[in-house]
């Protein structure tokens, strides 16, 4: 347990060096809005959605109700299915399987991605843990946030950019290790084609839907062509 517990922290040091600062910045932003540590503990345990609690902490402090905040989380994180989808096979024979899922995070699914465990080293638990220590990050960061909050004089705009350069570094690691580049740039492809037709504000979820329909049937034609040689 305690050489599963050191790899964990090792793979997961990237992560940590994010979600602190990221954290920190929600639990400023959380506390401006008239809602303090109790709540930056609390939706960081149940919710855990990184961008879907920045987007509930302005619905909130508006007033929203509960069905607008839901519905706006669901569009907000919907590529989270896709990352289910990717692991359901993989987390059926866990014991904590409803945890995996619930924590299948942007940085967290990249992490698991390129996961490759050496000898002596459980895979399923050194997952569990690699989930568990990042979201014990979030929640460090979120609690320290909301209680600095009123104390920072700094402006914090563009420190959420942490998470963009964390994931691009992840992203890069994941093609260096793997060799094969057509999924990134059918990604990369799709997603700036959806930003040119349909903006910022909307290209996130079809660009995933384009990519995930063009590498399934890429992976099915050429299971075929292999079938048939």
């Amino acid at each position: 347990m305690r050489e599963t517990l050191r790899f964990a922290l090792l793979k997961t040091i990237p992560v940590l060096l994010g979600y602190l600062f990221l954290g920190i910045a929600f639990g400023v932003v959380l506390q401006r809005s008239g809602y303090g540590l109790p709540w930056a503990l609390l939706s960081s345990t149940v919710i855990y959605a990184g961008s879907g609690q920045f987007v509930m902490a302005d619905l909130l402090a508006a007033g929203a109700g509960l069905l607008t905040v839901a519905v706006t989380t669901l569009l907000v994180n919907s590529r989270h299915i896709f990352y289910g989808l990717t692991f359901i096979e993989r987390f059926r024979g866990m014991k904590t399987r409803p945890y995996m899922i619930f924590s299948l995070t942007d940085e967290t699914y990249s992490l698991l991605c390129a996961l490759e465990t050496p000898d002596g080293i459980d895979e399923n638990r050194a997952m569990f843990l690699i989930a568990l220590l990042d979201q014990c990050y979030w929640i460090l960061g979120g609690c320290i946030g909301a209680l600095l909050g009123q104390a920072l004089p700094v402006d914090l705009t563009g420190i959420d950019f942490a998470m963009t350069a964390l994931f691009t570094v992840i992203l890069v690691e994941q093609v260096r290790r793997s060799g094969n580049r057509l999924p990134a740039l059918v990604g990369g492809l799709s997603a700036l084609v959806m930003l040119v037709l349909l903006g910022p504000d909307a290209f996130l979820l079809p660009s995933l839907l384009v990519t995930v329909t063009l590498l399934v049937a890429g992976r099915a034609l050429t299971a075929r062509r292999e079938a048939d040689a």
